[in-house]
């Protein structure tokens, strides 16, 4: 399984989001931008898929731009792959139409990888990236000191 351009993109936008959770203060895509280093107009494309399925929110005039739609504790990285790429937990469940005793191994397998992959992606939330991420800094700040 591969982390596409588009979801490590909407990833860090959603932890600038999650980041800023508590002020209650939308960002602007610019800001979000400039910030995690993502194309302003690939960035917008983002965030209407992420609106659309529920995860942002985004809100109008001057002081507008978007919002997290929940608690960042609330917001599963699956949920986010789910929402940008169309991946569908119910196809990994799914019995994979097997023709031989061969392919039936090989779906097997196949739907243990997809069952793992789901748990592990189930298991994190945006809270917990930007946890790990503040507890990384401070790893870093001992080091240059």
């Amino acid at each position: 399984m591969e982390l596409s351009c588009k979801s490590e993109y909407a990833i860090l936008a959603l932890l600038e989001m999650a980041t800023n959770y508590q002020s209650g203060e939308p960002l602007q895509i610019r800001q979000i931008a400039a910030q995690q280093n993502i194309p302003d107009r690939y960035l917008e494309q983002l965030l209407a898929t992420l609106r659309r399925g529920g995860i942002v929110k985004s809100q109008r005039g001057s002081k507008g731009g978007y919002l997290l739609a929940r608690e960042p504790w609330k917001i599963t990285v699956l949920e986010i792959l789910e929402c940008l790429e169309g991946l569908d937990v119910r196809i990994c469940e799914e019995n994979i139409n097997t023709k031989t005793l061969d392919s039936s191994v090989i779906g097997d397998i196949w739907q243990e990888a997809c069952q793992a992959a789901n748990s592990v992606l189930q298991k994190y939330t945006l809270q917990e990236l930007c946890e790990q991420r503040d507890s990384r800094r401070q790893l870093d700040i001992m080091y240059y000191i």
